[in-house]
């Protein structure tokens, strides 16, 4: 297999995935609006840092914390500084308690000792035994002032808590050698009492295992005295700042604007997964599975016929001419030539304006083009190319075989595509049972007039995803074109509309994307009656009634009829064929004609 016939499926799956980031990167981009709301919302938030900090000091003292201890040189024992929590001292620092004796030093009132406790912020720089003390506040001499403030007093805190646990513990070891004592001096006068001999031996021995407890008791209150209970020495004094803090409010907004655009970009992200419709070309080439063969230009000339041959811009005529070659070279369309062009869902207006010009493509590439009309409930396609001429062609009664009331009916029209050429149509017409229709006989062998040598059929179908009709034809032709508007469709309407096409027997051959025009206030294209390339009427066109069964006309009706036309008397204004404009022509020919 070569590269040009692998599978689009074999070609997705192969892709590079830098090619993917950048085709995501770009559909982020599309989100404008959200991107921009991103940044404006950052710089809102730095505007609003950069003045709020613009009169804001900060002040800051360390302070390193120490246990008491009996000889802090000693290296022997283990270090008492083991002991401290730091977490828990960094807590008894924004405790109340230190507040309130900062408060009395700075002689504040009780009403203002809860702004006192919000301007400062305690931290403790890791794997060391400092606690550093910041404070924010109005001027830079407060902020200093109140920064030693508070480090004082939660030395002045520490301190007068250690003192406390250590007379608690000198009190409980002098409760102890109270009684030790009576009990020593109760011994001495049962020894003088005492006789010599064993008795008073054990008394002895009684009073000398007393005062050595009592000794005991006696040191540990004489190293409790001696404790050095300094709670930590302050290592870095707070002094006025000489520039308020904050980055100011240029790197303000630089940073504000930063964090926007990664918060735009997040934002945008989120949209983009969320989003059911294809964001580009590669989305719908994924779900379809077959190559995206054209996209058609926003149309900026405020209306135009069907055929786009022969107008001011001619770049849709080009575009249609290049997804022309592009199916006229592909291996599964080039041998049998059958094309069925389709929409997901909605209107099929746009798809018939791409089969009406692909058919005058075709044309112009000496091909012998048929186009059929197989929407048969809601046929347009004939009276458009009328409107779009301004030709009134008197459609023939005569039928093929003389008995045939069902679609399609022999009546055969011939489209003048002016420099293009012309290509025969069959058009559309209201049934009463449209599978029935479109399956039988009559209508295979429409489509099989492809296998005729230079000869292409187009056949034009309802919406895939709103009537089965155009998987009624799919095993008869070569492939499926699917035209559709990105932002109209859903990417799981592109898969089940891939699923349903295999799982008739067809081939999805590839896509054509259009822009969809906005509607104005009555549900109708911009730019009135008749504006743009694929007019959406608000209402769909009430089907023709059913053509009743009746019989040849005499010779004598015929020749009436005639003379009737004879005197008719030719409308100035009515489009002549053939006088240079670039409108298209109608002409009826009878069955058999060609």
């Amino acid at each position: 297999m070569t590269e040009t016939n692998r599978p689009a499926a074999a070609v997705t799956a192969g892709e590079d995935e830098p090619d993917l980031l950048r085709d995501q990167f770009r559909q982020l981009t599309r989100y404008r609006r959200i991107l921009l709301g991103g940044i404006g919302v950052g710089l809102v938030g730095g505007a609003w840092l950069g003045i709020t900090s613009a009169d804001t000091y900060v002040a800051s003292s360390d302070v390193v914390l120490r246990a008491p201890a009996l000889n802090p040189f000693d290296a022997n024992g283990s270090s008492p500084d083991k002991l401290i929590n730091i977490g828990s001292e960094r807590q008894a620092a924004l405790g109340n308690e230190v507040a309130k004796n900062a408060a009395k030093d700075l002689g504040l009132a009780d009403d203002e000792l809860g702004a006192l406790r919000r301007g400062l912020q305690v931290t403790n720089p890791p794997q060391t035994l400092v606690l550093r003390f910041t404070y924010t506040a109005s001027s830079p001499q407060q902020a200093a002032k109140r920064a030693n403030a508070m480090t004082e007093a939660y030395l002045k805190n520490r301190q007068a808590s250690y003192e406390a646990q250590r007379d608690n513990m000198v009190k409980a070891k002098k409760k102890q050698v109270a009684p030790i004592a009576e009990r020593i001096e109760d011994l001495n006068k049962e020894i003088s009492r005492t006789p010599d001999g064993p008795g008073r031996d054990t008394l002895y021995t009684q009073k000398a295992e007393a005062a050595s407890t009592k000794g005991s008791i006696d040191g540990d209150i004489q190293k409790l005295g001696s404790l050095d209970m300094s709670p930590g020495r302050i290592t870095n004094t707070a002094t006025p700042p000489k520039a308020p803090d904050g980055p100011g409010l240029i790197m303000s907004l630089l940073i504000g604007g930063a964090v926007g655009l990664a918060i735009g970009l997040l934002a945008a992200w989120v949209r983009l997964v969320f989003d059911p419709a294809p964001r580009s070309d590669g989305d719908v080439a994924r779900a379809l599975r077959a190559p995206v063969l054209g996209n058609l230009p926003r149309d900026r000339t405020g209306g135009g016929p069907l055929l786009a041959a022969g107008e001011a811009d001619p770049r849709l005529a080009e575009e249609y001419r290049s997804v022309a070659f592009r199916l006229a070279y592909d291996a599964r369309f080039a041998d049998r030539r059958r094309l069925l062009v389709v929409a997901p869902r909605g209107s099929s207006e746009t798809a018939a304006a791409v089969a009406v010009n692909l058919a005058a493509s075709f044309a112009e590439t000496g091909k012998d083009v048929l186009m059929i009309e197989a929407d048969l409930r809601t046929p347009v396609l004939a009276s458009q190319l009328r409107t779009d001429t301004g030709a009134r062609p008197r459609w023939s009664s005569q039928m093929s075989g003389g008995a045939e009331t069902e679609w399609p009916d022999g009546r055969q029209l011939v489209v003048d595509a002016g420099e293009s050429g012309s290509f025969d149509l069959i058009p559309g017409e209201s049934v009463r049972n449209v599978a029935r229709a479109l399956t039988s006989q009559r209508a295979s062998r429409l489509i099989s007039e492809a296998d005729s040598p230079n000869s292409t059929v187009v056949v034009l179908a309802p919406p895939v995803l709103s009537y089965a009709d155009a998987l009624a034809l799919v095993d008869r032709v070569d492939g499926v074109l699917v035209v559709c508007a990105p932002r109209a469709v859903h990417r799981t309407d592109l898969v089940r509309i891939r699923e349903l096409i295999s799982g008739a027997g067809g081939t999805v051959l590839g896509a054509v994307l259009h822009s969809a025009l906005p509607a104005d206030k009555k549900g109708g294209r911009k730019g009135g009656k008749g504006a743009g390339r694929h007019p959406e009427p608000p209402a769909p066109a009430p089907a023709p009634p059913r053509r009743q069964h009746v019989p040849p006309p005499s010779a004598a009706d015929r020749e009436r009829e005639q003379v009737r036309n004879a005197e008719r008397v030719p409308d100035p204004t009515q489009h002549i064929p053939g006088d240079g404009s670039d409108t298209v022509a109608l002409r009826m020919v009878r069955p058999g004609e060609r």
